[in-house]
């Protein structure tokens, strides 16, 4: 199992891209959540296997149809165990 913490930069708001993300993650067994960032990006914190995770990031490059994907920068980070998939609304603070 790894751990990517993805920011995909462009046009990638307002295009339902969480929600098409979810549901790709789901099918894949893709664990962690995605998230709009006040910057225009969305952030993702994504865990799986190798296969699922390289499949995962071939859809983060490719977004829906309504999305212009300009960047998808990918850390690999600490393993969290996430049980589930979720769109976050907003950070709570």
């Amino acid at each position: 199992m790894k751990h990517l913490n993805i920011t995909i930069s462009g046009k990638v708001q307002r295009v339902s891209l969480r929600a098409a993300t979810k549901a790709i993650a789901d099918q894949l067994s893709v664990k962690g959540f995605i998230i709009n960032q006040p910057d225009g990006t969305v952030y993702i914190e994504a865990e799986g296997d190798d296969f699922s995770l390289e499949t995962f990031l071939e859809w983060c490059n490719e977004g829906t149809d309504r999305a212009e994907i300009e960047k998808v920068q990918v850390i690999e980070g600490e393993q969290k165990n996430y049980r589930n998939f979720e769109v976050v609304k907003r950070i709570a603070g």
